[in-house]
């Protein structure tokens, strides 16, 4: 193999194990959030028979999640309820926006 193409071959590993790298790094600066999503934009779960992604029928579904950076969860603003009661994320799942059964 020549000097040019070993080089090549150097830099695109090089290239492959940064990318991977920033991308392992930054899920691990992620957490899932219950609760903050809008309807069909959850990144999973959303209850009981559906297939994942994009699968909530209600805004801020209790049961679905999206991820969030890391320690922003809790302290996301997000609508009011209806009643005025303050709505918040939750690393755990919320009983809260329900669809309709």
């Amino acid at each position: 193999m020549s000097n040019p193409i070993k080089t090549a071959a150097l830099l695109g590993a090089v290239a492959t194990a940064l990318a991977t790298h920033a991308t392992t790094a930054s899920a691990a600066e992620q957490e899932k959030c219950y609760g903050v999503a809008l309807a069909g934009q959850n990144d999973c779960k959303a209850g009981a028979g559906t297939s994942c992604a994009g699968s909530s029928t209600v805004d801020y579904q209790g049961n679905a999640w999206k991820l969030v950076d890391k320690g922003t969860c809790a302290t996301m603003e997000l609508p009011a309820m209806a009643d005025g009661t303050a709505r918040m994320g939750s690393l755990e799942e919320l009983d809260r926006d329900l669809p309709q059964s």
